[in-house]
């Protein structure tokens, strides 16, 4: 099982980037997938996750409106989209999956990738 995270940058406030997983060794047909987000001497939180099988969305407070989560079962990818990026939106992206349901409860989620940097900054 590997998932391979890429599609981060440096960007100004208030622009957009989209976030990229690729999985390979398992299908996205179960389990869940998630976002999170770790910023330096800060916790790794949880920002979007989505279940495999139902497509329901789990959101962060601090991103709903803002950022979203979709999946691409013919290339076994999960995208974050993220708009109207804010200064505090810097930090490293995780993509992970999980074998449950879906949450944004990181112990859950026992496969990570190897993180992508995302700064937001004028």
């Amino acid at each position: 099982v590997q998932l391979q995270a890429s599609g981060g940058g440096l960007v100004q406030p208030g622009g957009s980037l989209r976030l990229s997983c690729v999985a390979s060794g398992f299908t996205l047909d179960y389990g869940a997938i998630g976002w999170f987000h770790q910023a330096p001497g800060k916790q790794r939180e949880g920002v979007l996750a989505i279940s495999n099988r139902s497509g329901r969305t789990f959101y962060a407070d601090s991103v709903k409106g803002r950022f979203t989560i979709s999946k691409d079962n013919a290339k076994n990818t999960v995208y974050l989209q993220m708009n109207s990026l804010k200064p505090e939106d810097t930090a490293v992206y995780y993509c992970a999956a999980s074998s449950y349901s879906g949450s944004l409860y990181y112990p859950e989620y026992h496969y990570w990738g190897q993180g992508t940097q995302v700064t937001v900054s004028s």
